[in-house]
């Protein structure tokens, strides 16, 4: 049984999702809350089970464990596995999906639908952090996007279906490349195995291509069609435009599974990928790739503060927070990619809850308006508390988990480049202005409007959602090792494997300008 822990742990949901299919039948009370009920039941059993897994984990080993592999159809090859990296993102989204179950309570149209779609999710988002086989990983990623295109384009505000055909083009579109640049790979290796892929020399010789000096080669070629993707899905700027469309338009479940776990595709992608398997285009790339997340993190905090709508603000805040995770990735030394893991992980916890926040308000009210609200903490003092925990976690308040992220990246890229440290650090000092400006006039001032007279705090059910996520908040604050502990060996094996790929006399390397001694 335990090894196949994965593969239950995987396609647990999708068999709930199949039961709701197969044999729930009606649209009547007792029917929506059945489906509802087990939704929230097997979603906790996949928690319990991957806890399972977590506790039997040995992070000193940086290898694989608990690797599955049998042969699939047409000679491919079935191959799952946890190393340190992956097994935090397993964990992340088997902890939030009943958080995300549970905050669909008050759901009653297409129920049924609605839960199946949220549980094959689940199976596709574990599925890609879990999956050994290029083939296997490709086939999760982007069946991912289907059951979200539903979810926004069913279930969505008015301008549903623009929002969930633009997130479906532009991450789809974004990904054929990757396709292409797997097929590659295979031709070039033989194999689709990702663990052989982390072995093998792709080549970095530089060539020409209708007279363009390519540097660094097929590895920078490779990077470049797998950037692509995982770019988008990141997403960083300037091919972000499709998540504020996206956030503003999904119901509230779909925004907390967007921000918290999907992103984290494309932050996992890189560590898996880009880094390890092409570490000369990576290093190539990398001052491109530190700038443009300079650029993320000062440009989409200056239009957070521009915005009108809660949850088109806290989209360009996720924009912003990812660009952090980005320059500690390309930073790739030890505190940069520690720091971009544990930003990852903490952001999964505090944005999930911030996009919560935001669905509380909106099922009394209706509206996302920042200017149809004001003086909440007269009528919701409960409310008002846990908007502002998150929101002093967001900005990065020592003693939550957002300082701990943001502080490490910060560490790692000064290491690297202390003008690209210099303008990422302003971002620090932008978050907080627009974060406590949606505070300041949504939850202070006096209630003057008449139609927030009679709103009322919020019940036990929403507590009970918040608690993990305060919880696990203020944890991962004061204690940082639980995070880093486990990805730590792991990391230090990428940065050393990392950096002994790179030339010995450090010709490709563009990222001693600004060097900080």
């Amino acid at each position: 049984m335990e090894n196949q822990l994965l593969s239950i742990i995987t396609f647990l949901p999708l068999v709930a999702a199949l039961i709701l299919a197969l044999f729930m039948r009606g649209d009547d009370a007792a029917a929506r809350a059945g489906a509802k009920w087990l939704a929230l039941f097997t979603t906790s059993a996949t928690f319990v089970i991957s806890l399972f897994v977590l506790l039997r984990f040995d992070p000193s080993n940086t290898g694989f464990q608990f690797v599955e592999e049998r042969t699939w159809i047409l000679g491919l090859t079935y191959k799952m596995g946890v190393d340190g990296i992956s097994i935090l993102f397993v964990m992340l989204t088997t902890f939030l999906m009943p958080i995300t179950i549970y905050s669909c309570w008050n759901v009653e149209t297409r129920v049924k639908e609605y839960m199946i779609a949220f549980l094959v999710l689940e199976t596709l988002m574990l599925g890609v952090f879990m999956a050994l086989d290029l083939v296997l990983f490709y086939l999760f990623f982007e069946a991912g996007l289907i059951p979200m295109f539903l979810i926004i384009g069913i279930w969505g505000g008015k301008e549903r279906i623009y929002a969930a055909f633009k997130f479906f083009l532009y991450t789809f579109l974004g990904s054929v490349l990757m396709l292409v640049a797997m097929i590659a790979m295979y031709f070039e290796a033989g194999t689709t195995d990702i663990t052989k892929l982390l072995v093998h020399n792709f080549g970095s010789e530089t060539f020409s291509i209708l007279g363009i000096q390519v540097v660094g080669g097929l590895q920078t070629m490779l990077f470049l069609a797998f950037f692509a993707s995982f770019a988008v899905k990141m997403p960083m700027w300037p091919v972000h435009t499709w998540l504020p469309d996206a956030h503003v338009q999904a119901p509230t479940a779909g925004s907390v599974v967007l921000a918290a776990i999907l992103l984290k595709m494309g932050g996992y992608g890189f560590l898996r990928f880009s880094l390890p398997m092409f570490p000369v285009g990576s290093d190539v790339m990398a001052p491109l790739v530190l700038w443009m997340s300079a650029i993320a993190i000062v440009y989409t905090s200056l239009v957070a503060l521009a915005q009108t709508d809660m949850k088109k603000l806290i989209a360009y805040s996720s924009v912003a927070h990812m660009g952090f995770v980005t320059m500690g990735i390309f930073a790739a030394n030890q505190q940069g990619v520690d720091g971009a893991i544990f930003q990852m992980i903490s952001h999964g916890f505090i944005s999930g809850a911030l996009f919560l926040c935001v669905g509380v308000i909106y099922d009394r009210m209706h509206t996302r308006d920042i200017d149809a609200y004001g003086g909440l903490v007269n009528r919701m003092p409960t409310y008002a508390l846990v908007f502002m925990f998150f929101t002093m976690a967001n900005v990065g308040l020592p003693g939550t988990s957002g300082f701990v992220g943001e502080f490490l990246t910060l560490m790692g890229i000064f290491q690297v480049n202390t003008w690209v440290a210099a303008v990422a650090a302003t971002g620090v000092i932008l978050s907080a202005a627009y974060a406590l400006w949606l505070y300041r006039r949504v939850v202070f001032g006096d209630l003057i409007k008449e139609a927030l007279r009679s709103i009322t705090d919020m019940d036990r059910r929403e507590k009970a959602i918040f608690a993990p996520l305060i919880a696990m908040t203020l944890i991962l604050g004061v204690y940082p090792s639980l995070v880093t502990d486990i990805i730590g060996p792991s990391v230090t094996a990428l940065v050393t494997d990392y950096q002994a790929a790179l030339p010995a006399d450090g010709t490709s390397l563009a990222l001693n300008e600004g060097h900080s001694e």
